[in-house]
């Protein structure tokens, strides 16, 4: 298992400041209604939301980084556990497990136990292919390629369409060494 983060995300999310939950899930929920309305298409709003959610996750790194005062990871194993125990708690107040690696440890499935996001939400039959958090695959997505780690990020399971749980699968697509703009030795 990896070693616990100097900061666990319960300390980090009880020290943050907080928005109404209600407040930020109806207003997620206007943001994905008005992409609905303004993109019409479900598919092309599932890749809104992800674009979204990318950008939001290559900003929000540098919060994470700073707040949880977590060190480099040493494998892809450590930095999903760190997201699901760490990074979900302290954004979203919730826990998330880590499970189903793969043989070479690059692929794993990350289990919400909740989900903020979708307090309130029907899915109507006009969109039963939107998925709703999509933006959290985006998130986690933008926040891993700027710790040099390229990723997709799908989701395998979602309460809204009948399922059990909501379920993302993360792969790791390729590590991408780090490139400093100058030379120690000159």
């Amino acid at each position: 298992m990896a070693p616990v983060a100097p900061r666990s995300g319960d300390a980090i999310f009880a020290s943050v400041e907080h928005v109404n939950a209600e407040l930020f899930t109806l207003t997620y929920g206007a943001i994905v209604r008005q992409l609905l309305t303004d993109l019409e298409e479900v598919e092309e709003v599932n890749k809104q939301l992800d674009q979204m959610g990318y950008n939001i996750g290559v900003r929000l790194i540098d919060e994470f980084l700073a707040k949880s005062s977590v060190s480099r990871c040493v494998d892809f194993k450590e930095t999903a556990d760190v997201i699901a125990k760490v990074g979900f708690k302290m954004f979203l107040g919730v826990s998330a497990s880590v499970s189903n690696w793969d043989a070479d440890g690059t692929c794993c499935s990350i289990v919400l136990e909740d989900n903020p996001l979708v307090d309130f939400v029907e899915l109507p039959d006009t969109c039963q292919g939107l998925y709703y958090c999509n933006i959290l695959s985006g998130v986690i997505r933008g926040a891993l390629e700027m710790v040099s780690m390229k990723t997709e990020v799908t989701w395998v399971r979602d309460m809204l369409r009948g399922d059990d749980a909501f379920e993302l699968q993360v792969k790791l697509l390729k590590q991408v060494p780090e490139e400093y703009p100058y030379k120690d030795d000159e």
